[in-house]
């Protein structure tokens, strides 16, 4: 009788421990099941993250120059003629982040040692003003040529799918007839030549008039930046893509 008593609770315990074995197996295949699903979830959101967030990329114009550009005098850095423009391309709609690489005093012979800090091999459109204070600092007109050139030589190796715009800049006549004319022509040889935009002078309708600059004389205030921001933006619009 004890035998009989005892052979019947073994049994039952060795039914629920296969009947809890079973249960654990099917809790563990549907855990892994849905650990799989949400991780094709999981990358297929990562995707298309990665698709979105590559489509809304912005294009950059690069703006490499000198206190021109860099807006020098400005209480508001707004006013510069480069944020001007940005805020002409956003009113569009268009998908461009304008870069100011602008430095006062900058050379071109500066702008060479410099250059390769700021360009980056995406820019869709550089734009180079220097050369000003070549002029007044008497620069020989074929070293500022020269440099120049190597610019736009090293954008086009560097950045092949830039397209380049050319800043022109004139000097006031009492640097003599003949620097003054032959550094006014430096500008549209080198866009002819090398098949970029020409801004045929960049202070047009601002050079030289006392209500657009500040009290130096040379530096344009913020109304004549709006002036200037119009004359890039002649050449520049053109450029620009939906």
């Amino acid at each position: 009788m004890r035998l009989h008593i005892l052979t019947i609770p073994v049994r039952s315990l060795l039914i629920f421990c296969c009947f809890l074995a079973c249960l654990n197996f099917t809790s563990c295949k549907d855990s892994v099941e849905t650990k799989e699903n949400s991780t094709e979830v999981s990358t297929d959101a990562t995707s298309y993250n990665s698709e979105t967030s590559t489509d809304t990329i912005s294009k950059t114009i690069l703006f490499f120059g000198d206190s021109l550009t860099a807006g020098y005098g400005l209480e508001d850095p707004d006013d510069a003629f480069p944020d001007l423009i940005q805020g002409k391309i956003d009113s569009l709609d268009l998908d461009y982040q304008i870069i100011n690489a602008g430095l006062s005093g900058e050379t071109t012979a500066g702008g060479k040692s410099r250059l390769e800090w700021v360009l980056e091999p995406d820019v869709a459109i550089f734009i180079l003003e220097l050369g000003a204070n070549d002029g007044l600092r008497g620069v020989s007109v074929a070293e500022t040529r020269e440099n120049l050139q190597w610019m736009i030589n090293k954008v086009k190796a560097e950045a092949h799918q830039a397209q380049i715009v050319l800043a022109g800049m004139q000097l006031p006549p009492n640097l003599g007839t003949e620097y003054t004319q032959d550094f006014k022509a430096i500008f549209p040889k080198l866009a002819e030549e090398n098949d970029i935009k020409l801004i045929p002078f960049l202070l047009e309708n601002v050079g030289g008039i006392a209500s657009l600059n500040q009290n130096d004389g040379i530096h344009p205030n913020p109304k004549g930046h709006k002036i200037v921001a119009n004359n890039v933006w002649s050449v520049l619009k053109p450029l620009l893509n939906k």
